[in-house]
């Protein structure tokens, strides 16, 4: 099954694309049941890529990647995690339910793009700064393949975030 091995970018613009197109089924489901199933799997995968992207991936690009741009990335993943755990503990009768994966659909869209811009986004950065995408993409990989079962099994996990400070 060689042709599963993805390096680094590979995986995560994958997974980006796997999220492009459960947004695009939201918007188009109908039905209470639909849109929460959908929902639920937006989360889940945009948990487990936040956790790998800050767990792996950010940290082997520390010192090689602009740093604004990194900062940048943390703070986006905190706010979607803020928007996520709402969804979660929402529901499709809701009143903002479906305003809030809307607005989460945006913000990964904006998140999505500075990553993946051609010259002077983070994963061309990275690639420029020569970091071993294939072992990265390997550690990425295993990772997710762990949380998603944990979560599948468990249910998502409180979000953590790295930037938001509480009172």
């Amino acid at each position: 099954m060689a042709d599963t091995k993805q390096d680094a970018i590979a995986l995560l613009k994958a997974d980006h694309r796997k999220v492009e197109e459960l947004f695009a089924a939201f918007e188009k489901a109908s039905g209470d049941g639909r849109k929460e199933k959908l929902a639920r799997e937006i989360c889940l995968e945009l948990i487990v890529h936040t956790q790998i992207e800050e767990e792996i991936f950010y940290p082997a690009c520390e010192g090689k990647v602009e740093e604004d741009l990194l900062k940048e990335a943390y703070v986006e993943h905190d706010g979607a995690k803020v928007l996520i755990a709402e969804i979660e503990a929402g529901g499709p009768d809701d009143e903002f339910y479906d305003a809030k994966v809307k607005v989460l659909s945006e913000q990964i869209e904006h998140h999505v793009e500075e990553e993946e811009k051609r010259m002077e986004g983070m994963f061309s950065q990275a690639r420029h700064a020569g970091l071993d995408m294939d072992a990265l993409g390997d550690e990425l990989r295993a990772r997710k393949e762990a949380l998603t079962a944990e979560y599948k099994a468990n249910g998502l996990p409180r979000p953590q975030t790295a930037t938001l400070t509480t009172a």
